[in-house]
């Protein structure tokens, strides 16, 4: 009775086993390893610059496009936001900074004249910002190369940071090829014990 257990269960141990080395072996070595003339390293480590090229792609093209950036710049509440802070900008200069840098100028400036050149210069801003997103939207994939500068960091990850990464975002699907093979090697030991009784 026991053999009908003990085969598929080494059987099942032999597959995890083998389906784990293979997923320790696409992050390890880390660096190259040269054993009897054959260079071994690790399937991640060794094509990460290609890596680095398709995730560069995939985040430019499908996630991130400079479409979607532009998008974001333009987009209302993002101008009324820069348009705020502006307006902020100008109320502390014309209130702090002014009458710091130039005292004697600023007791010309009552209330009435400093809210006037306030209502000038957010008249102004308000027609400048717009022009000038939407100037620098136009040109924003010459200023922005997202695809160039995903591809530079992935490629700039050390090793080890690298199979963090990897591992961070697979963990589950690393665990489901080891528990898969774990799965098939019972079903093939006890598989080959059926034929090995019935033969």
């Amino acid at each position: 009775m026991a053999r009908y257990i003990l085969l598929p269960l080494i059987a099942g141990l032999i597959g995890w086993f083998t389906n784990y080395i293979a997923v320790v072996m696409l992050f390890r070595p880390r660096r190259p390893v040269r054993f009897l003339s054959i260079t071994f390293q690790g399937i991640f480590p060794k094509r990460q610059k290609v890596l680095a090229e398709r995730i560069g792609r995939l985040v430019a093209e499908q996630l991130l496009s400079s479409n979607d950036l532009k998008e974001k710049l333009l987009a209302d509440d993002n101008i009324d936001e820069i348009l705020y802070m502006i307006e902020d900008k100008i109320d502390d200069y014309l209130l702090n900074t002014f009458p710091e840098k130039y005292p004697i100028t600023s007791i010309f400036f009552g209330t009435r004249r400093k809210a006037q050149i306030k209502a000038d210069l957010v008249g102004e801003v308000h027609v400048a910002v717009p022009e000038l997103l939407n100037n620098y939207a136009d040109r924003i994939d010459e200023k922005i190369d997202i695809e160039d500068m995903v591809r530079r960091k992935v490629e700039a990850l050390d090793p080890i940071m690298l199979e963090k990464l990897l591992n961070g975002i697979l963990k589950s699907e690393f665990k489901f090829i080891e528990w898969v093979g774990a799965i098939l090697g019972f079903l093939i030991g006890f598989l080959q014990l059926l034929i090995a009784e019935f033969s």
